[in-house]
């Protein structure tokens, strides 16, 4: 519905990306064999990542066509490896400048798998960019769906004939919407983004009832700057709220980070997540203009080091047409 009322306004658009997108997004809402986010309190709207630096369209939906070109985006991330229905998730998104500059859209598709359960997150993204100054001044909005499913059939139970197991949970389908702020420069960036404005109970009848409260709401908000010693040395030191007034409002997550940029070609960095209590190290290489990949490891410095191997994941990031280029490289 977002892209056709899309489509339906902006139809001086580039017709080439818009045909882009109408395949991306079909290939992804028609991949047969992906289940379906749990409906148990996880939030797939915010999930946990340590390169999302490289791919803001992750934690704000804001973030839309900031890259100046087309930008695709993949990600593959082994949550908690050595334990048993560790998660795995993937990720693969793709957003553009449309030809006025100034909107820009977004499609993100994430799939995950822990334990018994399956998950599906799909979203569509609209951004609207404003000059100021030397920089931009981003809004954002982003609407689809969670669908989850938890098949608890393939559990081995002492009791094979406890009712509560032998049967394939309920799919549910969770629409949601979210919207951000996001400015970006050639020196700095911020945003801010509610990731989630519909929250989700179970009913008596194990259905789902979707409901609205200000309290339920978690805030996100990343900021960060761009250090330049020399063409070859540069340093982004950056950091990750995550605030929410669940309950008694708190801190959920601070990501502090720090990235060494090594003659535009070489990412060296590391952050510290609370939330989790671990290290991280992140190597990234710019292939050639167009092309990164990406890989980083979780330490577990905390509870998780007695159960847990780390988590690792790996990103491959590509940027279409020629506004990305060696001579005008984006750090954000």
């Amino acid at each position: 519905m977002i892209l056709n009322f899309c489509f339906r306004e902006f139809h001086y658009m580039d017709k080439v990306k818009l045909i882009f997108f109408s395949l991306f997004f079909y290939g992804f809402t028609s991949v047969p064999g992906q289940a379906l986010p749990d409906s148990t309190g996880i939030s797939l709207g915010y999930p946990v990542y340590s390169q999302y630096l490289q791919n803001g369209l992750m934690i704000n939906p804001a973030y839309t066509g900031s890259r100046g070109a087309m930008s695709g985006f993949l990600s593959y991330r082994m949550q908690w490896m050595g334990t048993n229905g560790s998660p795995v998730i993937q990720s693969v998104s793709l957003h553009t400048p449309m030809k006025n500059d100034r909107v820009a859209l977004g499609l993100m598709a994430q799939f995950m798998q822990f334990g018994f359960t399956k998950s599906t997150s799909i979203y569509a993204n609209y951004a609207y960019h404003i000059r100021v100054g030397s920089g931009k001044v981003s809004f954002g909005l982003k609407g689809g769906a969670d669908l989850s499913n938890t098949d608890y059939t393939g559990i081995l139970l002492t009791n094979p004939g406890d009712p509560v197991f032998t049967s394939v949970d309920k799919p549910y389908v969770l629409p949601n919407v979210g919207a951000g702020v996001y400015y970006f420069s050639d020196k700095l960036f911020a945003g801010v983004s509610v990731p989630s404005f519909l929250s989700y109970r179970k009913t008596g009848t194990g259905s789902v009832q979707p409901y609205h409260s200000l309290n339920e709401y978690d805030f996100v908000f990343s900021a960060g700057g761009l250090i330049t010693f020399s063409k070859f040395f540069r340093f982004k030191p950056s950091l990750l709220l995550d605030y929410s007034l669940q309950n008694t409002k708190k801190l959920t997550q601070l990501d502090i980070n720090g990235n060494f940029i090594l003659a535009d070609l070489i990412w060296l960095g590391g952050s510290w997540r609370s939330s989790e209590e671990v290290a991280v190290g992140i190597f990234q290489i710019q292939i050639n203009p167009q092309l990164m990949f990406g890989f980083s490891y979780d330490y577990p410095v905390g509870r998780m080091n007695s159960y847990s191997k780390g988590s690792s994941e790996f990103i491959l990031r590509y940027e279409f047409g020629s506004k990305v280029s060696a001579a005008n490289p984006r750090y954000f």
